[in-house]
């Protein structure tokens, strides 16, 4: 039996309609499990502990083994791209991720430094990971794209309306242009040794694209991710991609059909029936539902579970959240939405 027969996840991707549909949620592994907690508190600090194989590939697995979900995810991080470019990057406790902000005249730089050696250990958290998934399960390996990443290295860290990055890329467009193809160039690089590593499907989080004007979302959004598409399928690498252009609204269309993506990721805010009717016809999405539907679980979380579960019912539809899990959420509410999803 191939993959493609015996991973409900592949067989969406593909194009097939499944009922019910499969379902994996962003972040699984995390702080709400208690395991994840302790496998956490082994490693010094979250880079080391992303760049432990051991352990990276333990959480990775323990959501597979609590709750039998369709995809595993490899556990990474985002912003491990920048220190493959020579970037420092820490995580603070309570304050989330810091850089050295970064010049943008200076893109030159990130290409005479980048050293792709400092990601091999995410290979090795494949291959582990791999041999020890059930064979119906399909792994996910993913990365950022380039304008999220280029976010946290110019603002230096989180920002809550990128402001400083969305000047640099209109103040110095040229420079700013040839550091997103740097990004671009190292993160398709990334995710096709991902493929060779394991991976059977491949994601790119765009997690800030949200409020830009037609003209930059094409510049900083469209363009890398085409070209990050564009340079895996040169390598080779024919998997699935999964785009997920967080907060793209009206112009998640527009991405689905100039990127060359396989598969949309869709956030909390879309209204399915106008997404249905404008993306292209039999692409498969995923999502979306709201995170705080899932805190608060219940009759609330059933009813939306049914509502988008329906709404996609014609469509290629992989079941997720719109945004990542929170620490917070019992773990009996994502039993909940397992059953809810998978009982109908």
């Amino acid at each position: 039996m191939t993959d493609a027969v015996s991973k409900p996840i592949l067989n969406i991707l593909k194009g097939e309609t499944l009922s019910p549909p499969p379902i994996w949620m962003m972040r699984q592994a995390g702080r709400y499990l208690a395991e994840y907690r302790e496998v956490r508190s082994r490693a010094k600090d979250f880079i080391d502990f992303c760049f432990s194989p051991d352990l990276a590939s333990e959480v990775t697995l323990q959501p597979i083994r609590r709750f039998g979900f369709d995809a595993a995810i490899m556990f990474a991080d985002i912003l491990l791209i920048p220190i493959a470019l020579g970037r420092r990057v820490w995580f603070v406790t309570g304050e989330g991720p810091k850089l050295d902000p970064f010049d943008v005249a200076n893109f030159q730089e990130l290409a005479d430094k980048r050293d792709d050696s400092v990601l091999a250990s995410i290979g090795e958290t494949l291959r582990l990971t791999k041999a020890e998934l059930p064979a119906e399960t399909t792994l996910i390996g993913f990365a950022g794209a380039p304008w999220t990443v280029a976010t946290y290295m110019v603002e230096g860290g989180g920002s809550k309306d990128r402001f400083k990055t969305r000047v640099a890329a209109y103040d110095q467009a040229e420079a700013f242009d040839a550091m997103m193809d740097i990004i671009a160039d190292a993160t398709a690089d990334y995710l096709a040794m991902q493929a060779h590593a394991g991976a059977e499907v491949l994601k790119i989080f765009d997690s800030w694209a949200e409020g830009l004007p037609e003209p930059l979302f094409d510049r900083v959004i469209i363009r890398p991710t085409k070209r990050i598409v564009d340079r895996i399928r040169a390598q080779g690498v024919d998997l699935p991609i999964i785009g997920f252009p967080r907060g793209a609204g009206t112009l998640y269309p527009k991405y689905a059909r100039e990127t060359g993506v396989t598969a949309l990721a869709l956030d909390t805010a879309v209204d399915p029936k106008w997404m249905d009717e404008n993306l292209p016809a039999g692409l498969p999405v995923q999502g979306h539902l709201d995170p705080a539907v899932l805190r608060t679980g219940g009759a609330v979380l059933k009813a939306e579970v049914d509502r988008l579960v329906d709404a996609w019912s014609g469509r290629p539809h992989i079941f997720n959240l719109g945004h990542g899990i929170t620490p917070d959420v019992p773990v009996a509410h994502v039993e909940q939405l397992i059953r809810s999803v998978r009982d109908r």
